[in-house]
């Protein structure tokens, strides 16, 4: 698996500051509306439900440190934190890529100082979730995201220093997740008390860390019914002890929703599923890929959109509007940037490929935040991709008159299909075992590339005439 160093360079160790009751995250290497910043500070002031904003921190530490597919050593991934101006959120994804966790500490959960705008990573290290976990009920917490003043400073640079491997499965799954969490829904929604029950029966035997079968569950009555096959309204839970770090947060729940895609009739493959726990101000959502095994870098949801011939440019302009808004709205984007909506829609999802763009299944909203990648890489990295090109550039893909295309790959040829929708299939074992179910397959990517370059080369010439 290919890895990047990264390094996260901190003034010092985040510490929970029990005589004071002050929780100060270190801040390391930020995007702000400024430009770049070494150490961001965000926010100073008063949590209106400490203890529960310290649960659901340390389950976003949970998930960083975990992997639910043959558990290895524990991996050390500082969270990433973006301030949206009326909000905070912390991200973070699992060791094997396949969970995606976010506490959204809304402005109701933080009172007493302003939040600023940005994107960053925090320091959580072992110390500081032991004293996270001792923090009493009833013990007040102030919360300073960032020092305010670079008081601490040495000849040598920063006083802490982490560098990590970050897998490209682990950066591609920001961009997947937000591509796969707009086409759910909310399934079902429990109060307290039946969301703690349901939630500690799922996730009974989860701290053995063994992934477990996939589940569906079906929203029925007052406890939704768990099945062993899909039933129309049912949602999938792949892998249901990947829900234990919502364990954390069981004794501050107010209520559960449950998101997931509409399903087709007949199609019994496992999907995606968000897991939204409601606390005191706050929103702790975990989202797991279809399959214990495999993580959301392979989901291919992003391919159509960066296969676009424009939707690099369209990009390049929506990005521009963007700041730090914690609900991006399409329409007024759209009109903005005097672009449809629909080729909005396409830049947004680009723009996840280099974690400018997440998406919120509560708000049913993009938002917008800035990591330290670019999209270029994502594309690079994408096999897939890489391989429809060369197709293309080789000459592979010969157009038929139905509006599909024979892809001839070395000694053999492909059939690529077009349905009476419009959609596209082909003959390859790939598409044979998933159906388009990971996105499209390199033939199909290939086709569209050719017919776009077709088309551009048709504007081209018709504008020199």
């Amino acid at each position: 698996m290919t890895q990047a160093a990264h390094a996260y360079r901190y003034l010092r160790s985040s510490v929970l500051d029990d005589l004071h009751g002050r929780l100060g995250l270190e801040t390391s290497g930020g995007a702000t509306p400024f430009g770049e910043v070494a150490h961001p500070h965000f926010f100073e002031g008063m949590l209106t439900a400490p203890s529960a904003a310290a649960a659901g921190l340390l389950a976003v530490a949970d998930v960083a440190a975990a992997r639910y597919y043959q558990p290895r050593l524990p991996a050390s991934l500082d969270p990433v934190v973006t301030a949206n101006g009326d909000r905070l959120r912390f991200e973070s994804f699992s060791g094997c890529g396949g969970v995606y966790a976010r506490l959204d500490v809304l402005e109701s959960g933080l009172d007493g100082g302003g939040i600023g705008h940005g994107t960053t990573n925090v320091d959580v290290n072992v110390p500081l979730r032991d004293a996270l976990g001792r923090l009493g009920p009833a013990e007040p917490l102030r919360l300073a995201v960032g020092t305010e003043a670079l008081e601490v400073t040495t000849p040598d640079g920063p006083l802490v220093e982490k560098k990590v491997p970050l897998p490209d499965r682990w950066l591609r799954g920001f961009a997947e997740t937000q591509v796969v969490a707009v086409g759910f829904d909310l399934r079902a929604e429990l109060p307290a008390a039946e969301a703690v029950r349901f939630l500690r029966s799922l996730t009974a035997g989860g701290a053995r860390g063994t992934a477990g079968a996939t589940q569906w569950v079906v929203p029925t009555g007052r406890l939704p019914r768990q099945t062993s096959r899909p039933v129309p309204g049912a949602v999938c839970l792949p892998g249901p002890q990947r829900l234990v770090a919502l364990q954390r947060v069981l004794r501050h729940a107010r209520a559960l929703r449950i998101y997931g895609p509409p399903l087709t009739a007949g199609d019994t493959r496992p999907t995606s599923s968000a897991w939204e726990v409601e606390l005191p101000g706050m929103r702790l959502t975990l989202t797991l890929s279809p399959d214990p095994a495999r993580g959301f870098s392979g989901e291919g949801g992003v391919l159509d959109a960066l296969a676009s011939a424009g939707s690099e440019q369209d990009a390049d302009l929506v990005a521009v509007l963007l700041a730090w808004e914690p609900r991006i709205d399409v329409a007024e984007l759209a009109e903005q940037a005097g672009l449809s909506s629909q080729r909005v829609r396409a830049a947004l999802t680009w723009l996840g490929t280099s974690g400018q763009v997440g998406y919120d299944t509560a708000e049913a909203a993009f938002f917008h935040r800035q990591l330290p990648y670019d999209a270029g890489r994502a594309e690079s990295r994408n096999p897939r991709l890489r391989a429809a090109r060369t197709l293309v550039a080789a000459g592979a893909v010969r157009p038929e008159r139905d509006g599909g295309a024979l892809v001839h790959v070395e000694d053999h040829v492909h059939r690529v299909r077009r349905a009476a929708d419009g959609s596209l299939g082909c003959t390859c074992l790939w598409w044979a075992k998933y159906r388009g179910g990971r996105g499209p397959c390199k033939h199909v990517l290939a086709v569209g590339l050719a017919a776009e370059s077709v088309a551009s080369n048709d504007v081209k010439e018709r504008a020199a005439r």
